[in-house]
């Protein structure tokens, strides 16, 4: 039974695409077959599986493997004859080298190397999930593609999806350039200000909370936060008081205790990228073995 024709012209390895579709058939035991022929330097590929192993779900299969072959074409076309005119219209304000890293980033997201499991990885997922269903029912409207009249006349239906998810990339980048600058920032303040404690230990239980020691295990959080701060310390400012507190009195070193039960992994992640290699992760002192005695009682 025929399961479809692929029509083109010009030089694209669709028979290398289409032969890793027949493989990852074979792995699940179905059989597959190709033809090929030449008319009029167009090529024809003619993609067959047996009558008894013809079903709904194969060919549902097969329609997906074969909406993902034309999803690359689709972004390699768009990245081509599209991306840079796009990106220097809608970003004007951007420096070239800016451009240029969300034009490497905005491709490795359409093509799936930037793994992202965030709010703006999700997103990217959603829309290219939207651009494969428009693709595949392009697929399912007959048994033959024409990948040059696909290109030409459903690019514009892509297109939207695509400049999409350009869009979340060069706002999740501008947030992390901003961020950055921000860390930096942070940074001379701590190189150029005295520290004013030798060792903060930051300890966090096993329900998230926080506890901040000095040196000799004394509980100091009170004082540590006082110069920072009139309103009542709560669970919703906490996180922002340390950071502040650790900035304001510089410590030569931060000690952080049950970091595995952190609820807000970016606090240490700011932690770490402020004061770099005076952070220790700590898990096996008298401290973490409290905390862990904590958990079971």
């Amino acid at each position: 039974m025929l399961l479809l024709t692929v029509v083109y012209e010009g030089e694209r390895d669709i028979i290398g695409e289409l032969n890793e579709i027949k493989k990852h058939f074979k792995e699940k035991n179905i059989i597959l077959g190709i033809s090929e022929s030449i008319i009029n330097n167009t090529q024809f590929i003619k993609v067959f599986c047996s009558e008894e192993e013809y079903n709904e779900k194969i060919v549902s299969m097969f329609n997906f493997y074969m909406a993902n072959i034309l999803y690359k074409i689709a972004i390699y076309e768009f990245y081509d004859k599209e991306m840079l005119n796009f990106l220097n219209d809608t970003y004007f304000f951007l420096k070239p080298d800016e451009l240029r890293d969300v034009e490497i980033l905005s491709m490795k997201v359409l093509k799936g190397e930037e793994l992202i499991i965030d709010d703006s990885g999700i997103y990217y997922m959603n829309r290219k999930n939207n651009i494969i269903d428009k693709i595949i029912a392009c697929i399912e409207e007959n048994n033959e593609i024409n990948i040059n009249g696909f290109i030409t006349f459903r690019m514009k239906e892509l297109r939207e999806d695509i400049e999409a998810i350009v869009d979340k990339v060069v706002e999740r980048y501008m947030v992390d350039k901003e961020y950055s600058e921000f860390i930096k920032l942070l940074k001379y303040f701590v190189e150029i200000q005295d520290s004013k404690l030798d060792t903060v230990n930051i300890i966090i239980d096993s329900k998230g909370k926080y506890q901040i020691r000095d040196e000799n295990g004394k509980e100091f959080l009170k004082e540590f936060l006082n110069e920072l701060s009139t309103e009542k310390i709560s669970e919703n400012n906490i996180e922002d008081l340390i950071i502040s507190g650790l900035i304001t009195n510089s410590p030569r070193k931060i000690n952080i205790h049950g970091a595995k039960y952190c609820t807000n992994k970016e606090v240490l992640d700011t932690i770490n990228n402020v004061f770099t290699d005076r952070v220790t992760m700590c898990n096996e002192c008298e401290l973490c073995k409290s905390v862990a005695q904590n958990i079971q009682v």
